[in-house]
This record gives C-alpha cells, structure tokens and sequence, in this order.
C-alpha cells in the first residue's frame, strides 16, 4: 500500500483519488480551499443557487464507469442525471430563433431544413458524419489512453477532406472554413462554429477536428444533475470518503518535494511536509512549476480563455417550453444563456435563476450590461424581471480554481500539429502525475473526469499501462 498525496479537490482530483483508494493505495487530498470540487462550485443567495462552473455534463459514461469501479451503489442513486431536451436553441445575429432537439440526428436535420431550406439538414448530417470518423479515429488514443510518447502524429488532422472542395490541395481546414465552404451562409455554419466558441476556441484557429464537439453532444446529449451540476461533485466527494480518502482543506501545496530522484510528498503552506511515495497534482501545473517529460506536449495555458459569468435572479415562473440552453450569436461575443428547469435553484414557482456567460480573456471581462441585453434575446421581458445579479469575473474564477489568469481549459483535440494537446499524465519527475483539466486529455467535465482512469491505472499498472479494455 502506498501513500499518494493528490494536490487539489477538483473533479478529476476526486476522480483519480477514488480509483487509487479502491486499489489499496492511502490517499490524501490537499486542497488549499475550504471545498471540494474545483471548478464545479455553486453560489447562493436569498433561496437563488447557481452552478459557477459547467452548467452541463457530456458523456456522462465517465462517470458512471467512475462510480461502477469504486463502489457498489451506481451513479444514478447517488444524483439524478436528466437528459437535456430541446439540446440547445440558438438565436442568430439577425433574430432568428432554430431549437436544435436532443439525442437526435434526423430530428436535427428536419429542424435545419426547415429553418434554412431543403438541403440544409443533409449538409448538416454530412459534416457530423465526418466528424464521426474523426471522432472514431482518434476517441481511444486521445481520450482513452495515456498520451502516447509519439503524440505528434496527433498532431494530423483526421477530419477527411471533402472531395472537389479544394481541401485536399491544401493544408488543413480549420473549423471556421469548413463551416463556411461545408455548410454555407445564411446562419447555418454559425451553428457549427457557435458549439466551439463555447468552449473558448476560436473557429478560425482550431483544428477541423474541433467539429467532434458538436458530434459528441449531439451523439451522447447534454445532460444536467437535479440540484445543479454541484451534485455531481457532492456525489463524487462522498464517494472519495466511503473509499477511505482523507481531505485536508486549507491546505495550500507550495512544493513537490523530491527524494533521490523522485516525488517524495509535499511541501505545504506554513512548512508542514506530507510525506507521500506518489504526488498527483491535480490543479494548473504551472503554479507549482511542475514540467512535463522530455519532449511531451508544451504545457497548454498562456492562449486558455476564461469565462466572465452573471448570475441572475428573476422575478416571475420560468416560462413552460423554455429551453434549457441558448446560445445567443452576437459579432463579438456568444452568450450561453443557463434556464435549469430545477425548483433546487429558485426560492419558489414565482422566481427563476439564470446563469448567462461569455468567453473572454484571461483576468479581463465584458460590458456586464451588455452581456444583460444579450440576455434577453433570449429571455424575454429580462430587464423588467431581474431583482439583482451577481458577476464573476476571471479573477474570481482564479481565486477559486488556482489556474492562472482565470483560465479554463477546453477538450483536448486533434490536429493542428498538436497544438490542441495536453501535457501527458506523467510528469518529467518520477513519481509526479497530472490529472485534471491541464492534463491529458484536457478540460471539460468529461475529460477531467477521464483523467482518473489514467493516473490511477499508471500508477497501479506502471509505464506499461495502455488504457482501459
């Protein structure tokens, strides 16, 4: 049995700490808040309740095999996971509202082709179809197994070319070229490119590859826990504790401590040493200097967006139909408008909560009043319904995840010569681990969450574990 110091509390942290406690390792957590659940927090006030970080969990398989693993109760009894359904709407530049169903392509495609002309749903399919075999292509090597020692051949972009398009004569697409040469104008690119933005890429630089995001969504649904994503990381927490895993909150690590060549503990804040034989660093890496093995991917961050939030309260019931999700196009900026049908976040049938959102940069932020106005394309009479809101910035998001300017990392992706790529699970310091949202395979909770399964099992299995079967 060997003791694992895992520094931070954060999904993927949890994650990896259930597993390693499940194969008889002693782990402690330290987390330098006063809770648990990094990124995935929540915010009440006057009977309101919001979820700070994801408002919504993609694959959701993640955590279901987490739970079946470590346990014998199953994720479903543990919190209650609804599929999201219409999956989005989105409300374009010009007024037009297209509500996109879940689970659905040929409900998709019949949608489309209402929306924006016969043909448009085909062409819609068509691209998803491509993205399947992106997605088919690199699913086990780039979110299933450690990163391999040769990651640059991720570095090719396995979305196919699409013949007599000019692709295949030139270097690879990026997303926003083929929303553009794929799916045409008139708004229905702007629904391809909407579903990346949202995860703080930019179309115009990311990888065609970036289109198994949309895919994954609409293949797997979007999915919300009842109570708020914040169950979720309640869930998992309570897990950790039937399984054994000490937390000591408070408890900032300043340093990886290194004994005859290897991790050996940590050094925390005040001076006190936790002696451990393995360290997982499950928070941004590069606030605790930690490198990456030589010649792995460089460590992801200094161009990772961060998110400026507004949580608002509403007078007046949620309105029946309302969908879950909008995304509202604007030329500078996409909204992401948060309706959870869920009497846990407002006082009572008379009230709702809204958390509306916007990617920006790194420690900077919109016009909060614009991002208001946005907001009600989307929710109607808002101004005239809105008791108070509360703001969060990228500096707040900072203060309560530790990652750097307020940055949140995106999935990680293929292509674009690997520049979409995470540092791998293991560090350059024998003994030292990442997990979480700044490893291998990137952010998201899904991704995060896919982080355990791989620490765990290079820690149990050693450098010859190839992932799991």
């Amino acid at each position: 049995m060997a003791r694992i110091a895992v520094i931070g509390a954060g999904m993927g942290a949890m994650a990896t700490a259930a597993r390693l406690a499940v194969a008889g390792h002693r782990v402690t957590v330290y987390e330098r808040g006063t809770t648990y659940g990094g990124a995935v927090g929540r915010f009440e006030r006057h009977g309101f309740a919001f979820d700070t970080g994801p408002g919504l969990v993609h694959l959701p398989a993640v955590y279901r095999d987490l739970f079946v693993k470590t346990g014998r109760r199953p994720l479903e009894e543990c919190a209650e996971l609804v599929q999201v359904d219409p999956a989005v709407r989105h409300v374009l530049h010009d007024g037009r509202g297209v509500t996109l169903p879940g689970g659905s392509h040929g409900g998709a495609a019949a949608v489309l082709d209402e929306a924006f002309g016969a043909g448009a749903g085909a062409r819609w399919s068509a691209v998803l179809g491509r993205a399947r075999e992106a997605w088919d292509a690199t699913r086990r090597p780039l979110l299933e197994e450690p990163l391999r020692p040769d990651w640059q051949v991720l570095g090719r972009d396995p979305y196919p070319a699409l013949r007599g398009s000019g692709l295949l004569r030139r270097r690879p697409p990026t997303l926003a070229e083929v929303a553009a040469r794929e799916l045409g104008g008139d708004g229905l690119g702007e629904l391809l490119t909407a579903r990346v933005r949202a995860y703080g890429l930019d179309p115009a630089a990311a990888p065609a590859s970036a289109a198994v995001l949309p895919y994954m969504e609409q293949t797997f649904g979007s999915w919300y826990v009842r109570g708020g994503i914040r169950e979720l990381a309640t869930a998992v927490y309570e897990r950790c504790l039937e399984r054994k895993v000490g937390f000591e909150f408070g408890a900032e690590a300043e340093e990886v401590l290194v004994r005859e060549g290897r991790a050996a503990g940590l050094l925390l804040a005040g001076g006190a040493v936790a002696e451990a034989d393995s360290v997982v660093c499950g928070v941004d890496p590069r606030g605790l200097g930690v490198e990456s093995a030589p010649g792995a991917v460089p460590a992801r961050g200094p161009g990772a967006a961060s998110r400026y939030t507004l949580f608002l309260a509403l007078r007046g019931p949620r309105p029946a139909g309302a969908a879950h999700r909008t995304l509202v196009h604007s030329p500078g900026t996409l909204l992401t408008v948060l309706r959870p049908d869920d009497p846990a976040t407002r006082p009572d049938a008379d009230h709702e909560a809204v958390t509306v959102s916007a990617v920006c940069a790194q420690g900077a932020g919109p016009d909060p009043q614009e991002l208001l106005d946005l907001a009600a394309r989307a929710v109607a009479d808002l101004h005239e319904r809105l008791l108070w809101w509360r703001p969060q910035s990228p500096a707040d998001v900072e203060a309560a995840t530790g990652a750097l300017g307020g940055a949140v990392p995106a999935p990680a992706l293929a292509g674009a010569g690997g520049s979409g790529l995470y540092p791998a699970n293991s560090a350059a310091l024998p003994g030292l681990y990442l997990a979480g949202g700044w490893a291998h395979p990137g952010g998201g909770l899904a991704h995060a969450g896919m982080t355990g399964a791989l620490v765990a099992g290079l820690i149990v299995e050693g450098a010859e574990f190839r992932g799991s079967q």
